[in-house]
């Protein structure tokens, strides 16, 4: 059996004393670090999972840098957080030295050598949804940990077994799940045993995961161990490339050993851009996130959204008119610039962007169906995760990484104990037609071997009067652009804390399908109303985005912003 739950005895007591000595550290700590307002001046770690927070910041407090503590968290994300927690999915980071130089890298996962563009279409040419979506086939080539190790190559000062070993040790020894991660296994039961008829870890077959059960992941751990021994060498070929080759071969998948072995990350320059006098850096291509984001900045910048207030009427009215134009341009202009000339220029164009703005009608609605794509001349369900990360000399690392889909396509690769991506949706499957998010995209992020899916990921890190700001990330796929830029939006405009702007409510558009989708209570019911009699289409939805943000205050100090929709917790020292 692959998943045991074993009895913790001594290794809950040398937990418990250990316990009793960082709790006496802490205090130390505490004292020196924090101050009451809930600021910590040392470095902060903001996740999706408690376990995974305290793993970074314990690597800042053995000398560890941002990055460090980014790669010792996206390994511990792996094994306590399966449903987006990856070596197996992909993903963005943005980075910010302390001495000002930015950079970012793309580890996004790539479509196999065989995979081909029409390949999710029945004979009619339509959709076969669920072939994208779950299973073998629904798998691109991982980019998680290649991506670590470059970015570990570049900026890393820990040696590469030190920023391992945490998510060793998470994975040999076992964590306790919460009560959210025991209802979402349970869920998720029948379709686990059904695509990994071998076992998973991931299945208890004793009893219904309860909360605090422990989740032991030996084979996971293996993986890790040989990783750690040989680096990308590890993951990418040798024993764990032949079982994904096996698992691809079972399952009638298309990845293959030269798939692997050639896959690279890539190193990109970030987007900039500016907002009320504050720097904007984030993610380029791949990602459509960077530009839409920076768009919308500029789209909502000539009006007075402090004036009008925090999801107001007019603030909500122009937010979600400003959304309907970008999400256009981006159905329809982006995608993997190595296989489409993004027009990237002229999207980041204040001008643009205002022109774009001005058949906008405050006595009505815009209809999404009179709104394309602006002309240029010339030339992700939601379970992604974001951490935020700041180190005591104010390095700061953005990343969001994903498996797409919450637990990606439900395959667990045999004798490796990860699970694979289910990315292939985010192509266009058929240009025109919607993805599990209901996002439309064009020929620009159609499927083509070796090509990166396009993805709404938006890692950034925000600078004021040239110094560090903001870092600030979240998962909720299409969602994922709206509820950065609401965040950044909550701070400046609304003058919200870090904690504020996260849990402040959201809401979203995206062009289409025509509908606003807004949190519970995210809009009082005048201001539903006035706009419903504008005509605009108000649909009530579950927790829109996961953010997960550092805010650095005046004094210099790091503040928290854990998301509430979640387990996620900011960690600081």
């Amino acid at each position: 059996m692959l998943r045991t739950i074993k009895p913790l005895n001594n290794f809950k007591k040398s937990v418990s004393y250990l316990g009793l000595v960082f709790l006496l550290t802490g205090c130390v700590t505490g004292q020196l670090g924090k101050n009451n307002s809930g600021e910590y001046k040392n470095g902060m770690v903001v996740s999706a999972h408690p376990e995974a927070s305290q793993v970074g910041v314990d690597i800042l407090k053995k000398g560890g840098n941002a990055v460090d503590a980014a790669v010792a968290v996206q390994f511990a994300l792996a094994v306590v957080y399966p449903n987006a927690g990856n070596i197996g999915g992909g993903g963005f980071m943005v980075y910010r030295g302390a001495n000002g130089e930015i950079n970012a890298l793309d580890f996004r996962e790539k479509a196999a050598a065989a995979a081909s563009r029409n390949m999710y279409l029945d004979a009619a040419g339509n959709p076969i949804v669920d072939k994208s979506l779950y299973g073998h086939l629904a798998a691109g080539v991982p980019g998680s940990v290649d991506g670590m190790v470059e970015a570990h190559k570049k900026y890393g000062k820990l040696t590469w077994a030190q920023v391992l070993q945490p998510a060793i040790d998470l994975a040999t020894n076992g964590f306790n799940i919460t009560n959210r991660q025991a209802g979402e296994l349970n869920s998720l039961h029948r379709k686990l045993m059904d695509f990994n008829p071998n076992g998973t870890a991931l299945v208890n077959l004793e009893h219904p995961w309860r909360e605090n059960d422990v989740l032991v992941q030996q084979e996971l751990a293996n993986t890790l161990k040989l990783i750690q021994q040989k680096g990308r060498a590890g993951f990418y070929e040798g024993a764990v490339a032949d079982s994904v080759v096996a698992e691809m071969q079972r399952g009638k998948g298309l990845i293959t050993k030269a798939d692997l072995n050639n896959y690279h990350s890539a190193w990109r320059k970030p987007i900039t851009g500016s907002y009320k006098g504050y720097k904007i850096i984030t993610m380029p291509p791949t990602s459509s996130g960077g530009i839409a984001l920076i768009q919308l900045l500029q789209s909502v910048e000539p009006y007075p959204l402090k004036k009008w207030g925090h999801n107001s009427d007019s603030t909500v009215q122009v937010i979600v008119e400003a959304e309907r134009r970008v999400y256009a341009d981006r159905a329809t202009h982006l995608g993997d610039p190595d296989f489409y000339a993004v027009p990237q220029q002229q999207l980041l164009e204040a001008a643009y962007n205002k022109n774009r703005m001005a058949n906008f009608n405050w006595a009505a609605a815009t209809p999404s169906s009179t709104i394309m794509a602006g002309e240029i001349k010339g030339a992700e369900h939601e379970e992604t995760t974001h951490f935020s990360i700041v180190d005591r000399n104010g390095n700061a690392v953005s990343i969001t990484t994903t498996l797409n889909g919450s637990y990606g396509s439900l395959v667990a690769v045999k004798g490796a104990g990860f699970l694979l991506n289910n990315e292939m949706d985010d192509f266009s499957v058929k240009p025109g037609a919607p993805n599990m998010y209901g996002l439309v995209g064009g020929e620009a992020n159609a499927i083509a071997p070796n090509k990166r899916m396009l993805s709404s990921m938006t890692p950034t890190i925000v600078e004021k009067e040239g110094k560090l700001f903001m870092v600030v990330g979240t998962p909720g796929g299409s969602t994922i652009i709206t509820s950065v830029f609401q965040s950044i939006i909550n701070v400046i405009d609304f003058g919200m804390s870090m904690q504020q702007a996260v849990a402040a409510k959201k809401f979203h558009h995206q062009w289409l399908p025509d509908e606003v989708y807004v949190e519970k209570d995210a809009i009082d019911s005048l201001a539903a109303q006035k706009l419903k009699a504008k005509g605009y289409s108000i649909v009530v939805k579950g927790p829109i985005g996961r953010v997960d943000a550092i805010l650095r205050t005046k004094w210099g100090n790091y503040q928290g912003g854990a998301d509430p929709r979640g387990d996620d917790k900011a960690v600081g020292w």
